[in-house]
């Protein structure tokens, strides 16, 4: 899959938890979603009584905006997949039919709740690398297919400074997947360890119950000391 920009791909609160491995006491932790887009994680969470803030740049557009920039990505993301159907896992989805008719409901699910969500402090158009929260304001941080996955359109840099800045405002960080578009893994992936194990964090890849990119099972774990 080619992409020249980062673009908005929503999922749901089910496969955030495969995804994060994400325990009954994770989800009752104070959540921050980076890089959530249309996801209905945030409503779904939110229905339940938990805790969850989403970041992302797209948030800054308004809910017909967004439902035009997902149908965009919907034609050309699903295009591709259609072309390239062995470099996935038919597990999760039976076609590439029915995995996009699950994000066009995770879209839905998302806008239903976005202007309420806005208003309530849950969605707010932030960017990285600099995020305006203060130290430790989240037990834990999520961040779903925008680290690693756009290796070919964000830099190294890019990815530390980010990483370091979501560590700033969250106790843990979990990323997933660990690869790129294209299904091969990120060349960042053992130099983003090294930096942040020489800097004394607590860092390891994680495998997950959660697969769509072949090899795609597994999210890496950061945790402070």
């Amino acid at each position: 899959m080619k992409l020249s920009k980062v673009v908005p791909w929503g999922r749901t609160l089910e496969e955030y938890k495969l995804m994060f491995s994400l325990t009954d006491a994770d989800l009752n932790s104070n959540i921050l979603g980076c890089g959530d887009g249309p996801a209905s994680f945030n409503a779904e969470m939110t229905k339940q009584n938990h805790s969850v803030v989403s970041i992302d740049p797209v948030y800054e557009f308004s809910s017909d905006q967004i439902r035009q920039r997902v149908e965009e990505t919907y034609k050309t993301v699903i295009s591709q997949v259609r072309q390239n159907p062995d470099r996935y896992i038919w597990k999760n989805f039976r076609n590439v039919d029915e995995l996009g008719q699950a994000r066009l409901d995770a879209m839905e699910d998302f806008l239903v709740d976005y202007e309420s969500g806005k208003e309530a402090g849950r969605y707010r158009a932030e960017s990285l690398p600099s995020l305006d929260f203060t130290d430790n304001q989240f037990d834990l941080c999520l961040c779903s297919h925008l680290l690693f996955l756009y290796s070919d359109q964000l830099t190294l840099e890019f990815h530390l400074d980010s990483i370091h800045e979501l560590l700033r405002v969250s106790k843990e960080l979990r990323i997933f997947p660990l690869l790129k578009l294209n299904c091969s893994r990120s060349p960042y992936v053992d130099a983003v360890i090294e930096n942040l194990s020489g800097k004394g964090l607590d860092v390891k890849i994680v495998p997950v119950d959660y697969e769509f990119q072949k090899d795609g099972n597994q999210m890496l774990q950061i945790r402070k000391p």
